[in-house]
């Protein structure tokens, strides 16, 4: 880690949780193994905004702490790469048990615990709009395509749709670190 930290995958500690940590990793992390337009990459932090944003435009009456869920759904992937779904499959529960134990981790160091069904599922869902955006705006899907992965889409406003537009690495990590501040200011 930036931060000098240690961080034992197999059993990590919230202690060992840095935000800034975080933010320099997703920001580096590709979604859509990088095979996207443009000069820059759509790192996780910028998926992990939209997501945020898709989740608030869903349910307007989220609280900062659900915010701040959905903001930090995919934090594991700042360690552990985005490992493409079928790989995922393929190493079954031992890649689910790492994941559940860094979020675990993640939530434990900002004082979060584990999501309500109803949370979970607003995660869920916002997380899967929020691919079906990124499919078609940046990864080449047809929408037909997209709706038969992700599900069918949902109308969002502009400057929602607009995240899912390829930033620079530093502007990415700094409007997560931002984002993250103004969620949880202490």
């Amino acid at each position: 880690m930036l931060s000098g930290r240690r961080l034992d995958l197999l059993d990590p500690a919230a202690g060992d949780i840095e935000i800034a940590d975080i933010a320099h990793g997703l920001a580096r992390v590709a979604r859509w193994n990088g095979q996207t337009r443009g000069p820059h990459v759509f790192s996780v932090a910028q998926h992990s905004l939209l997501v945020e944003a898709v989740g608030r435009h869903l349910a307007p009456d989220c609280t900062d702490r659900d915010g701040l869920e959905l903001l930090l759904h995919d934090a594991p992937e700042y360690v552990v790469g985005d490992i493409i779904s079928p790989l995922k499959a393929a190493i079954g529960d031992a890649y689910r048990g790492v994941e559940l134990r860094l979020l675990a981790a993640v939530r434990g160091r900002f004082g979060l615990t584990a999501p309500s069904p109803a949370l979970a599922r607003l995660v869920k869902r916002a997380d899967r709009i929020a691919a079906h955006v990124e499919a078609v705006r940046l990864a080449g899907f047809a929408r037909d395509e997209a709706d038969r992965y992700f599900g069918g889409s949902v109308e969002l406003p502009e400057p929602v749709v607009a995240l899912a537009e390829p930033w620079p690495t530093a502007a990415a990590e700094a409007r997560f670190l931002a984002r993250f501040h103004a969620l949880c200011p202490n």
